[in-house]
């Protein structure tokens, strides 16, 4: 039986969505990362007048290309400090600033907390080492997860056995997860790198790394 006009055209719709959907979703991604940094990066353009920068005599938003230059100057600053962070002069600015916000009340206890964390994920011992499946939410059933650290503090004389803090981050936004502290003999240590495991949780499993990524069970350290 033929299909109807209605139903060819459906056909037609849904294939068209199957091949430009990640066309769209790449390009709203792109415009939603933009206009995210632009409110951030959009201060930065303080010395120049609203008026010229803004819609509607200074009334309305920002221009997209004064957004995406105050982006530019943002990425040149922070190009900046990095070169600077290299020599003297510039690690004991950031001393003197890091002292400075540490003495600051209320805001202290939001940047070194955020400073403990970004110290632990840029320093010399990468925070995420090994790529683990753990049993979560429940037996019987596997999570993907990365090894942050081997307890060696009050924990493990508490719990008389070795735990592995292992963050299992949702998907598709790897930056909020769980904690787990796991048994070391339960953990199943995979082959894949880190950067692999990301790729695969924020793909929806669809990005998967080849088979020979599997290991036996126990973590080799």
């Amino acid at each position: 039986m033929r299909k109807s006009l209605f139903g060819r055209w459906r056909a037609s719709f849904f294939a068209g969505l199957v091949v430009s959907l990640p066309a769209i979703i790449s390009v709203a991604a792109m415009l939603w990362i933009f206009q995210t940094l632009s409110n951030f990066t959009d201060l930065l353009l303080f010395f120049v007048p609203q008026t010229v920068t803004h819609r509607n005599h200074g009334e309305g938003p920002t221009y997209w290309y004064w957004s995406a230059a105050a982006i530019l100057l943002a990425v040149f600053l922070i190009s900046f400090i990095g070169v600077l962070a290299r020599y003297y002069v510039g690690k004991r600015l950031i001393e003197w600033m890091d002292t400075l916000m540490l003495h600051v009340p209320v805001l202290n206890k939001f940047y070194g907390a955020i400073k403990q964390v970004n110290d632990s994920f840029t320093g010399h011992k990468t925070s995420f080492k090994t790529v683990v499946l753990v049993e979560f939410p429940h037996p019987g059933v596997y999570s993907l997860g990365f090894v942050t650290s081997e307890q060696n503090n009050e924990i493990p004389q508490k719990l008389s056995w070795r735990p592995l803090c292992v963050f299992v981050p949702t998907t598709p936004n790897p930056t909020a997860g769980f904690l787990l502290l796991v048994p070391e003999e339960k953990a199943i240590k995979l082959d894949m790198t880190v950067a692999d495991g990301v790729k695969y949780i924020v793909s929806l499993g669809a990005i998967a790394p080849p088979a020979s990524v599997f290991a036996r069970p126990g973590l080799r350290t």
